[in-house]
């Protein structure tokens, strides 16, 4: 049998930055349920660490990493610290969601140097995460990097969703995800040769107990009637991670629940 030994991931090492939050968590069980040795590289110590015990506990692989994406020294430490202890990057996920505190400020109030921060901390983390991880694959001929889009880093956000609550979508997000799906797709082709696949995901809302005005707006607009759950998300990503997509590289997957076709 050759098709099902292709979904898996035994004897990799995956890192996911981001690990210990709503979808990385829902990333780091499904990787290492597949075989993966999951390196939860996340800022925040206790969930970090708590995850990695949920992991263990159920006889798979993790270790927990501290990362502060939005720092080069940080991200340079991990990198080295990943390596020293397991030799290789085989999976790496950018997942990390940084973000300043009045993210979610009307857009005509957004100050300069808290829109400058969103960009540096979120879109160059990433190109800082890129950098690193990919030269990393490079040295070996081999791996994946995928990056978390949004649908909103392709779509025009449909602000009737919003209204009747507090919430709206920071315009921040909108360029910095914009920027990361199309900055995917030029590392796929950079990298290529090196035989290391990049590709980006775009998930569409998850629910995550947001208002249920919003929640109840954004199902309508939605052809399958509902936000996702993370796992609806963390399972494509698993796909494209694995060998069974070994040609499969400067994609860019929405996984919305079909919202992008109509």
């Amino acid at each position: 049998m050759i098709f099902p030994e292709r979904f898996g991931l035994q004897n990799k090492v995956a890192v996911v930055t981001g690990g210990a939050g709503l979808l990385g968590t829902s990333i780091c069980r499904a990787l290492s349920e597949a075989g993966a040795t999951v390196v939860v590289a996340e800022n925040d110590e206790g969930r970090g660490i708590e995850l990695e015990n949920q992991i263990k506990g159920y006889g798979l692989k993790a270790k927990y990493v501290k990362i502060d994406i939005a720092s080069e020294e940080s991200v340079v430490k991990a990198v080295a610290e990943i390596i020293r202890r397991f030799g290789k990057i085989d999976v790496w996920i950018n997942n990390a969601y940084p973000r300043t505190k009045d993210w979610g400020t009307k857009f005509e109030n957004i100050s300069m140097e808290s829109f400058r921060k969103n960009v540096d901390m979120h879109m160059n983390g990433y190109f800082l995460c890129c950098q690193k991880a990919l030269e990393e694959m490079k040295k070996r001929k081999s791996g994946v990097l995928i990056n978390i889009g949004s649908h909103y880093g392709a779509l025009g956000p449909n602000f009737s969703v919003y209204e009747g609550t507090e919430m709206t979508m920071p315009a921040a997000y909108s360029l910095i995800k914009g920027g990361i799906v199309n900055f995917s797709r030029y590392l796929a082709t950079y990298y290529a040769k090196y035989n290391v696949r990049v590709n980006a995901v775009c998930p569409g809302g998850i629910f995550d107990n947001q208002d249920p005005v919003f929640v109840e707006k954004y199902n309508k607009l939605v052809p399958l009637n509902k936000m996702a759950s993370s796992d609806d998300i963390a399972a494509p990503i698993l796909f494209l991670c694995t060998e069974a997509a070994s040609y499969i590289t400067g994609q860019v997957l929405m996984v919305d629940g079909g919202l992008s076709a109509w």
